[in-house]
């Protein structure tokens, strides 16, 4: 979305600098230069603006490594498991590049107030044996 609203503005900059260059007799180096200098004062005041950031980094969320996981487990079973304390908003379990088959471990990303009661009853707890 940035991207595109800088091509934008910097489309608009051109063309009110080259209509108003085009009015005085400017040497094209100068206007080059006040063209360079008016982009780079437009893009760093449009940079300005306050981004969102990932659910993983938000303050109310927590992420939790899970390990140990059976192999045949996937995601909306570990998904099921942890929702029954507390909202779960993302589930990751890995695998292996080559194989594609799970690699027993992933995290999941939960409110981070549901977090500790989830730790606390999950921890060394036997899931699908």
């Amino acid at each position: 979305m940035t991207s595109k609203k800088n091509l934008i503005l910097s489309a608009g900059l051109a063309v009110i600098g080259g209509v108003l260059f085009s009015q005085f007799a400017i040497p094209p180096a100068l206007s080059f230069l006040i063209g360079v200098a008016a982009t780079a004062f437009l893009f760093s005041f449009s940079s300005q603006t306050p981004s969102i950031q990932p659910t993983e980094s938000d303050p109310s969320t927590k992420t939790l490594y899970v390990g140990n996981l059976p192999y045949k487990a996937n995601e909306s079973h570990v998904r099921d498991l942890f929702a029954e304390y507390g909202q779960v908003f993302a589930v990751r379990l890995m695998k292996d590049k080559r194989t594609g088959k799970r690699r027993g471990f992933g995290f999941v990303v939960m409110a981070a107030a549901d977090a500790e009661p989830a730790i606390a009853k999950l921890n060394e707890r036997e899931y699908m044996e």
